[in-house]
C-alpha cells in the first residue's frame, strides 16, 4: 500500500490545556474518528447536528415561495442569505438549478460539472465518487462522506470493499492506489503539490483525465467547504441501503443489513476492519505512547516573508503550465461578449478543455466575484488570505494585481499575511472564517462562526462561506495546473 502521509507526533498540549473534543464542542474542532466503526457513529451522530446559521422565521409569502422542497435548512439558507438569482444554489455553484453540487458525479463549486455530459471526460463515474469519499474522508466531512457511502452502494461496491479505501489499498490498482494519493494531498497539502505528483498521474492517465480528475476535487472541496462551514446536518434518512444508481439499478448491499438498518450508517463492519486506524484521514500520534489521537490539525507552514512572496510571483510569471490550455480564438467562442475585447486569463483556456462545461464554470467563477452583498475589497482580501495558505502563486498573483486596482498599496497588502491587528473586528472575524475553512473545513470552530454572524451578520457569513468554497476550488485547479502568471 502507497504511503499517503507522515504521521505526526505531539505530546498531549491540547489536552493540558482543557480543550475538549467532541460533536458538540463550540470551542475546538470535531474529533476525526480513526476507525470504520467509529466512522460511523459519527455519520449517524451528525443527524443530530446544531445548524450554525440562525435562520429568521418564515413568513406564509415565503413558505409559499419555498415550496414543501424549499423549506429545509439550506434551502431557507439559500432563500435569505444569498444573493437574488443565485438563492437556489449551493456553495459558489450558481448555475446548478436548486440541486446540491456534485450531485451527479461527485464534483462542484465552479469547477464542478459532475452531470455535464462532456464527450472529452472519460473517467468512471464510480472511480469520481471513490476520489470524492477521500477528500471528504481527508477533510472530515461526515455529511458528503454519509452521501458518498450511499453512492458507492449505489454502484456496486460492497461495505468491505468501501472500508478498504479508509485502511488498505492492497485491492485496488496501482492507477488507482496514485489517484487516491494525488486526491489526498490535493485535498489536504494543495501547497505541497509540484511536478513530480502530476508526473506520477501520467504513468496511467492522460492529460484531459488528470485534469477531469483535478476539477471534480476541486468540486468535492468546495462542497465540504459550505457543508461544514454552514453547519449542515446528517440526511436523516442517510445509510445508504437500497438507494439505487444513477441508471436505476439497485444497490449491492447486504440484504439482512437492508433490512435491519434501513435508516441508519449503523451497519456491520468486518472484523478485519473493527480496528483498522484509516490511512487517509490525518492522524497525530501521541508522543509518550504511540497512540493515535483523534485532534484536527491544519498542516500547513509559516508564510514566507515579502521577498519571499515577490520571488514566487517572478517564478510563477516564467514556469511553464503542466497541463494543457486550448488557444485563445477557439476559447473565445465560450466566454460572454465583454470579454470578447479582453486577453484571455489562462484558467479560461484550461476549462475549455472540457468545452460542454465550460461556459458555466466560467460564468459562475466571474459570478462569484462580480455578484452578491460582499464588497470587491473584501473578496480580493479573502482570495489573497486563501491563496498565500495554499501558497496557489496563480492565484496569489491575481488577488495581489486586484487589490492594487482597488487602490491598497504595497504595504495595505502584506498586513493581511500579519495579526490582523489594523482590521476592524467584522473583516478580522470574516478573515479567520476564511482562513480556517479554507484550510481544513473541520478545524473552523462553531464559535468562530458565531463570532462572524455576531460581527458582521447571517447575510455576510454565508455568502462569504460560499465565496470561500471558490476560492479554495480555484487554488488547487491553478495551482495543480501550474499556471503562469504570463498569458
Amino acid at each position: 500500500m502507497k504511503a499517503l502521509f507522515t504521521p505526526l507526533t505531539i505530546g498531549f498540549v491540547f489536552a493540558s490545556a482543557g480543550i475538549t473534543y467532541g460533536i458538540d464542542s463550540k470551542t475546538a474542532p470535531r474529533p476525526v474518528p480513526l476507525t470504520r466503526p467509529e466512522m460511523k457513529q459519527y455519520l449517524e451522530d451528525m443527524k443530530a447536528r446544531k445548524p450554525r446559521i440562525p435562520l429568521p422565521e418564515l413568513t406564509e409569502e415565503d413558505k409559499e415561495k419555498l415550496g414543501e422542497r424549499g423549506m429545509g435548512y439550506e434551502g431557507r439558507l439559500r432563500y435569505h442569505y444569498m444573493p437574488a438569482g443565485e438563492a437556489r444554489s449551493t456553495g459558489g455553484t450558481p448555475n446548478t438549478a436548486g440541486r446540491p453540487p456534485g450531485g451527479g458525479g461527485g464534483s462542484g463549486g465552479g469547477f464542478g460539472g459532475g452531470r455535464d455530459s462532456d464527450p472529452n471526460m472519460t473517467l468512471d463515474y464510480k472511480f469520481k465518487v471513490q476520489l470524492f469519499w477521500i477528500v471528504s474522508r481527508t477533510n472530515n466531512c461526515q455529511y458528503c462522506l454519509g452521501h458518498q457511502e450511499s453512492k458507492l452502494l449505489g454502484a456496486g461496491m460492497t461495505e468491505d470493499e468501501i472500508a478498504a479505501l479508509d485502511s488498505d489499498w492492497k485491492s485496488f490498482t496501482p492507477a488507482e492506489q496514485d489517484a487516491f494519493v494525488f486526491a489526498r494531498k490535493f485535498t489536504y497539502e494543495p501547497n505541497a503539490l509540484g511536478d513530480a505528483d502530476i508526473d506520477q498521474l501520467r504513468k496511467n492517465y492522460t492529460d484531459l483525465q488528470i485534469l477531469e480528475m483535478i476539477l471534480s476535487m476541486a468540486g468535492n472541496n468546495s462542497i465540504n467547504r459550505w457543508k461544514e462551514g454552514t453547519g449542515v446536518p446528517q440526511s436523516q434518512n442517510g445509510g445508504g441501503f437500497g438507494r439505487r444508481t444513477e441508471g436505476g439499478q439497485a444497490a449491492a448491499a447486504q440484504p439482512a443489513a437492508r433490512s435491519e438498518h434501513p435508516q441508519s450508517y449503523l451497519t456491520p463492519t468486518a472484523d478485519r476492519f473493527q480496528k483498522a486506524v484509516t490511512n487517509v484521514a490525518p492522524v497525530i500520534f501521541d508522543t509518550k505512547t504511540g497512540d493515535p489521537t483523534r485532534m484536527t490539525i491544519n498542516r500547513r507552514p509559516a508564510l514566507e516573508s515579502r521577498d519571499q512572496v515577490e520571488q514566487g510571483l517572478a517564478a510563477a510569471a516564467k514556469r511553464t503550465p503542466r497541463l494543457p490550455l486550448i488557444d485563445e480564438a477557439k476559447s473565445r467562442e465560450l466566454v460572454a461578449e465583454d470579454w470578447q475585447q479582453k486577453s484571455l486569463p489562462q484558467w479560461v483556456r484550461l476549462l475549455a478543455n472540457f468545452p460542454v462545461s465550460a461556459k458555466g464554470r466560467i460564468s459562475s467563477i466571474r459570478s462569484a466575484e462580480e455578484r452578491g452583498d460582499l464588497s470587491p475589497l473584501l473578496k480580493a482580501q479573502v482570495s489573497w488570505i486563501i491563496a498565500r495558505q495554499d501558497r496557489a502563486w496563480y492565484a496569489t498573483g491575481l488577488a495581489k494585481q486586484r487589490l492594487k486596482d482597488l487602490g491598497q498599496s504595497e504595504d495595505q497588502i502584506y498586513q493581511l499575511d500579519g495579526n490582523w491587528k489594523r482590521f476592524t473586528p467584522r473583516e478580522q472575524s470574516l478573515f479567520t472564517v476564511a482562513r480556517q475553512l479554507s484550510a481544513t473545513p473541520v478545524v473552523l470552530t462553531d464559535d468562530e462562526v458565531d463570532d462572524a454572524v455576531k460581527q458582521a451578520g447571517p447575510r455576510d457569513v454565508v455568502q462569504l462561506i460560499s465565496y470561500v468554497t471558490n476560492c479554495a476550488s480555484f487554488d488547487r485547479i491553478t495551482e495543480s495546473a501550474g499556471l503562469s502568471l504570463q498569458n
